[in-house]
């Protein structure tokens, strides 16, 4: 959430960035006025104890001079100041909550690089790699491969969990395998540390890295213990350092992140992919990174860089696009996207989100780092390196052939017994 003091000392701004985003001004305003509320309520209580202190200043002189009848005056003067000081800390308390949860509702500081945009069609080329796929024969859909090759059982998924999952089998299973392995060692070697995170996250946790509406739209929720399954490694990797001081000499965390993630992905959208494109189970490496503010904008450009350099060694084609005010979320200050070609269905579709979060989320989790002059909020960043299932569609949609095999990334081939194809199921 935005700093407090951005809301006293620069309301302009946050007003700008609404106006960017065609959001009306309601929340910003009454955080303001619960703000002043609370800070009227806490000085007042503070009025009362210094007076309350005072009369007992007082009474203890009047007992030494043993006059009853002043201290008799003094306490019926005070007999009601700790009950109005109680009634003002409830009432700060309450202020305070509901400034609180509408500031974690208000939307990140967008980047001035951000284009301006009513929606996904706004946003723009940021640029192109990898040779365009031209077949000479009509591309097959990534459903009408699986179900060719018999690599997926959504069915017997569907008779044990419910739709949207699916049994994972024979060398469809092995390459996803390979792109773990491939993505993660990728990754350490560019100095990123492996991170395998609890696929469970408590409330507080949660609440500190993502969009509140998400925990309706996207989360499974456990109970009755209050945990909620991870949509992403990027949650718990970044609430990991959550009230705490880092030193500085730990900056910049580097961090890749491999784990199961599982998203809800109710609505409309979540009726319109079949397959495995868009599921409620799946897994994803991510980058993930925690620096000081003056690195930030760097390091987004070096994880950005990470994605483009490993999805450039699967030899596949893909755009990258900086996404426009109106298809941001809440939490990134600026986001890009690579969108995979997917020939069989004749259109770019995401595999990557590379966003800078600023001090958003630090600031939800109390994170800082030492200075000088104090503790500071530091920024945090994060970006799929491969989400396995959508990288699984763009390999056999771009790597089909004419005869129907499914040739294999040279860069994957050793770790699958160097085969060069995958091969079919019949059952």
């Amino acid at each position: 959430m935005l700093d407090m003091n951005m809301f006293r000392e620069n309301k302009n701004i946050i007003l700008a960035d609404h106006d960017k985003r065609n959001i009306p001004y309601d929340n910003i305003n009454e955080v303001i006025r619960l703000d002043k509320e609370w800070r009227k309520a806490r000085y007042e209580s503070d009025v009362l104890r210094k007076e309350r202190n005072e009369a007992a200043r007082g009474i203890a002189a009047a007992k030494k001079n043993n006059d009853a009848e002043e201290v008799e005056r003094i306490m019926k003067e005070v007999a009601t100041i700790g009950s109005k000081i109680e009634k003002l800390g409830i009432l700060a308390d309450e202020f305070l909550e509901k400034r609180d949860a509408l500031r974690m509702k208000i939307p990140n500081i967008l980047h001035e690089s951000v284009p301006v945009g009513e929606n996904d069609q706004k946003n723009t080329l940021h640029s192109l790699h990898g040779n365009k796929i031209e077949l000479d024969f009509s591309a097959k859909t990534h459903n009408e491969i699986l179900e060719e090759n018999a690599w997926v059982d959504l069915d017997r998924a569907a008779k044990v969990t419910g739709s949207r999952f699916y049994f994972l089998k024979g060398d469809l299973a092995r390459l996803e395998l390979a792109l773990q392995v491939y993505s993660s060692n990728f990754l350490i070697d560019r100095g990123y540390t492996l991170i395998q995170p609890p696929l469970m996250m408590n409330k507080e946790s949660y609440e500190g890295v993502t969009d509140l509406d998400d925990f309706e739209t996207v989360m499974y929720g456990i109970q009755p213990d209050g945990y909620y399954l991870i949509a992403t490694s990027e949650h718990p990797l970044t609430a990991m350092r959550m009230k705490e001081i880092i030193e500085p000499s730990e900056l910049p965390i580097k961090l890749v992140g491999i784990s199961q993630c599982f998203r809800r992905e109710v609505g409309a959208h979540g009726l319109s992919d079949k397959g495995i494109w868009r599921v409620h189970q799946f897994t994803k490496i991510e980058q993930v990174i925690i620096c000081q503010p003056n690195e930030s904008w760097e390091l987004h450009e070096e994880l950005l860089e990470n994605a483009i350099d490993l999805w450039d060694s699967l030899d596949l084609h893909y755009r990258v696009v900086n996404i426009c005010t109106g298809d941001m979320g809440t939490v990134a200050s600026k986001k890009y996207d690579l969108e995979a070609w997917l020939p069989g269905a004749k259109e770019y579709k995401e595999v990557v989100s590379c966003s800078n979060c600023t001090d958003y989320q630090a600031n939800r989790l109390k994170m800082r780092y030492r200075t000088p002059e104090g503790n500071a909020t530091v920024h945090t960043l994060n970006s799929t390196a491969i989400a396995t299932s959508r990288a699984l569609v763009a390999i056999m949609e771009q790597y089909q052939n004419k005869d129907g095999r499914i040739a294999i990334p040279k860069v994957l081939q050793p770790l699958m017994s160097n085969q060069k194809y995958l091969q079919p199921l019949d059952y």
